[in-house]
């Protein structure tokens, strides 16, 4: 369990203004440390740990933004890590940049669809959904029925965020909100009704997963339409004091999930708000990316995020800055793919130069020829290379025609695709 930080006497806190100005105190804030951290560096003669942090606390209180919502008051400041990030990713993922620039655009929907993915799997996973990557995108790629629960989160959220997706550009209200989440839980709850219904009971708490302590207790029940009205507010006018809409993000990812409005799922529905109020700001980028791998991977850290924010005075802070630095990893991560991909791509146009296919086809006599027991359908051709029904079928059938693949009739309506017995001669004679 996180440590609360230590409260400061009057005569401490007199003390702690000598040293709130320097250069010590200045480098150490680069990172903003929370007091588990704070206690353990290494202090210089006549001082303590808590002298240093009571200094820290002093200089932070400058130049503070303070956001309120109902009786519940936050703050932030914006440290010079924080103003290079949001530098950083206003020139790399926003603004008038172009996909063209960053992203082919002959493959920019292939790229989409697997990034929704990985976010709608990385984020059920962080609530539990125990599946595999490859049997979940093996699932949504063929369009399957989920088979349990944890199934059944990931295709909830995958359709969640196209449906986000087909909004962005709208505000926000309290009525898609109830209808992001009733798409995001639909048949994953005990109670089936809770479904897109704000929670009626304060007999909920949020329990830390190792200590089994109470980590959260969320606002009374009865407090919530004002603060999710505040919120609706919050996420669609322009502050009083400007808040960067990366910023603004993030905040109001934290506060869904503070005020915890719904008995289950709100971890869900609050990252993909923050997907939503990224695409209304214009940060186009972020589709591509999935910061919930990232989150995936630390969860622990997420998780002391919002514990560090809660438990030294709600200074949202801490968790803007981890969430800015997942960011940044989930960015460097799409790069590496698309450098990937782009070497990938370099083979399949050798493919591509056998007469008589083009990029698609050579795409799938790419992934045949990987995986030799690789059995496609129709609806996966759609969904991985986002085509009409008509272009995956025109595709494939051109293929069999073509002697690299062969059908197997399923019923007297549906087939699949493998690979044919001449693939690998004809594939030789062409290259």
């Amino acid at each position: 369990m996180v440590e609360h930080p230590p409260i400061a006497t009057k005569q401490e806190e007199l003390e702690s203004y000598k040293l709130a100005f320097t250069s010590d105190i200045q480098s150490i804030n680069f990172e903003y440390p929370y007091w588990d951290k704070v206690k353990y560096i290494p202090m210089k003669e006549g001082l303590n740990s808590k002298s240093l942090w009571f200094a820290l606390k002093f200089f932070r209180q400058l130049n503070r933004t303070v956001v309120d919502f109902g009786k519940y008051r936050f703050s932030f400041m914006v440290t010079d890590e924080m103003f290079e990030l949001l530098h950083y990713f206003d020139m790399n993922i926003g603004g008038s940049l172009t996909s063209e620039h960053f992203i082919p655009s002959e493959n920019k929907n292939t790229y989409l669809v697997s990034s929704i993915m990985e976010e709608a799997i990385a984020s059920s996973q962080m609530e539990g959904a125990a599946t595999t990557r490859k049997v979940a995108k093996d699932m949504l790629r063929k369009r399957e029925k989920p088979k349990n629960k944890g199934q059944q989160m990931i295709f909830n959220n995958y359709l969640t965020i196209r449906y986000i997706k087909e909004i962005a550009k709208t505000d926000f209200t309290i009525h898609q909100l109830l209808e992001i989440h009733r798409l995001m839980t639909e048949k994953t709850l005990e109670d089936e009704v809770d479904a897109g219904k704000i929670r009626e009971h304060d007999n909920i708490l949020i329990m830390d997963g190792i200590t089994g302590e109470i980590a959260h207790t969320p606002p009374n029940h009865e407090e919530l339409d004002g603060l999710l009205a505040d919120l609706e507010k919050f996420f669609n006018q322009e502050s009083k004091s400007f808040i960067h809409p990366i910023v603004k993000s993030i905040i109001v990812h934290f506060m869904l999930a503070y005020f915890h409005p719904f008995v289950d799922g709100n971890g869900r529905t609050s990252r993909s708000l923050f997907y939503w109020c990224m695409l209304k700001n214009h940060y186009w980028l972020i589709e591509y990316m999935s910061i919930s791998r990232i989150i995936y991977k630390e969860k622990k850290q997420y998780e002391k995020s919002f514990l560090y924010t809660e438990y030294d005075d709600n200074d949202l802070t801490y968790f803007i800055l981890y969430n800015l630095r997942a960011m940044k990893k989930s960015f460097e991560e799409l790069k590496l793919y698309l450098k990937r991909k782009t070497e990938e791509n370099n083979s399949i146009l050798l493919l591509v130069k056998i007469k008589g296919i083009n990029q698609r086809q050579a795409q799938i006599l790419k992934i045949i020829n990987e995986n030799a027991n690789t059995c496609l359908s129709v609806k996966e051709i759609e969904i991985r290379f986002s085509v009409s029904n008509f272009t995956a079928r025109t595709d494939l059938e051109g293929l069999v025609k073509l002697g690299y693949l062969s059908e197997i009739q399923l019923n007297k309506v549906k087939r699949n695709y493998i690979k044919s017995e001449n693939f690998n001669n004809l594939i030789k004679n062409k290259l």
